[in-house]
């Protein structure tokens, strides 16, 4: 064995040998053998079969336009162009989780009920988002992804497009490509205040969903005439509950994958807490602003917008350990100033949502880059194992702060405590990264 493994050192250092065949003890390479036991075999065999038999059927040929068939030999090109319509996809997805926000005073009115128990509208929304994180999500690395993707973005949303990008972007532009589709996220978040303002404020609040319910119905149209038809990664060998399982078991065992879903925890606890008590900030007094202002008041995300992409270019050149403490920092600094200034001027919640936002969103890239390496057939696992600590974030931030908001609601006192709190989370969160692998 020693003598077989040596002469395939040689034969290779010297180019005549394909990584992963086994070569004789006489160094003859003319027959290539199959790798035995459970040596990996580097290099990937080209496939003979172009895997187009199986649009034979009337229905597949229906329901998959020719220029989104997948050729096993000349795969479609992963451009650009749908690297844009897959951040338009994460935009509506997300959209959904905030078209409430600065409406949320006028849901109160509406029901008549208080402002904390309207603030229990986002708080349900994240929850039912990450129970399909957790128990829909996995089966992206399950099933074929066009059809799956096809049938939720009709039914309801969906961010099987941050795993896919993961999946199938060039390795030389994978940051990039996942930061643009981060992007779309927070154009998402962008979209979803600003629209919501400003239809509440002239026509009624219930119209801005079913402007989103057809603008999903679009997307879904777009999807089915450019998005590729993507095979399964574990098209037979992942049982449902398997995979299941497999999920709280890498949040244990993966050091990298532990370190990110903590700073997803706390980041995500930040910015709701922030997001969503900033609305009853800014509508009562010193302020008393209507909802357009209110919801113009999501502009200030074009910074993050703004920046997630240009630093996106310069992601890959980084360890992402680099950017998560670069960016925590910047986090912190907005936190600290809105805690201390937000109750008597409009700067301090102006800086504090630039800061949190930027922060947020590079920090979210960064992790991505770093987590999606652990195990790349199971990109859409690891993904939940990470959004569902960052949604247990944001249902953490959006109680914790509406409690402390109502409590404190006649003075505003305690709206600055809960800020300061937040900066020690951050703190906290910094010392874990120091601390991490």
């Amino acid at each position: 064995m020693g003598e077989r493994d040596t002469a395939a050192s040689r034969e290779g250092s010297a180019g005549d040998v394909v990584p992963g065949a086994s070569v004789d003890c006489h160094g003859d390479t003319s027959e290539k053998k199959p790798p035995s036991g459970n040596r990996i075999q580097i290099q990937e065999e080209i496939p003979t079969d172009d895997g187009l038999s199986k649009y034979d059927t009337y229905w597949r040929r229906l329901l998959t336009p020719p220029n989104c068939r997948w050729n096993m030999i000349s795969p479609p090109a992963f451009t650009t162009g749908l690297c844009v319509l897959y951040a338009l996809s994460a935009t509506l997805a997300v959209a959904k989780l905030y078209y409430n926000q600065p409406i949320l005073d006028k849901i109160a009115v509406t029901f008549d009920v208080t402002y904390e128990q309207s603030s229990q509208v986002p708080t349900l929304l994240q929850a039912g988002y990450a129970a399909g994180l957790i128990f829909i999500l996995p089966l992206g690395d399950m099933v074929e992804r066009r059809a799956f993707i096809l049938a939720l973005v009709l039914l309801t949303a969906t961010l099987l497009m941050i795993p896919l990008v993961g999946d199938f972007a060039p390795l030389e532009r994978k940051g990039a490509n996942l930061s643009i589709v981060t992007s779309g996220l927070l154009l998402g978040m962008l979209v979803a205040r600003l629209l919501s303002g400003v239809v509440a404020n002239y026509t009624a609040w219930r119209n801005i969903y079913w402007l989103a319910c057809g603008a999903q119905y679009v997307l879904g149209l777009m999807l089915y005439l450019f998005m590729p038809d993507y095979p399964a990664t574990n098209p037979d060998s992942l049982h449902y509950l398997r995979a299941l399982w497999s999920i709280p078991k890498m949040m244990f065992t993966e050091p990298v994958l532990i370190q990110a879903c903590a700073m997803a925890f706390t980041m995500s606890s930040c910015f709701t807490s922030f997001w969503t008590t900033v609305t009853f900030l800014l509508v009562s007094p010193p302020y008393e602003y209507s909802s357009l202002v209110v919801g113009l008041f999501s502009l200030l995300n074009i910074v993050a917008l703004v920046s997630v992409p240009l630093y996106g270019r310069i992601i890959d050149r980084f360890v992402p350990l680099f950017s998560i403490l670069l960016l925590q920092m910047v986090m912190l600094a907005g936190i600290i100033f809105g805690t201390f200034t937000g109750t008597f001027t409009v700067a301090g919640p102006i800086l504090q949502a630039i800061g949190i936002d930027v922060g947020v969103q590079i920090a979210q890239v960064a992790n991505r880059s770093s987590i999606f390496s652990i195990n790349p057939k199971a990109r859409n696992r690891v993904n939940t194992a990470y959004m569902a600590c960052a949604f247990a974030g944001q249902l953490t931030g959006t109680a914790v702060g509406n409690r402390l908001y109502a409590a404190g609601a006649r003075g505003l006192w305690t709206l600055a405590h809960a800020r300061f709190k937040q900066s020690v989370l951050k703190i906290v969160e910094a010392l874990n990264t120091f601390m991490g692998p």
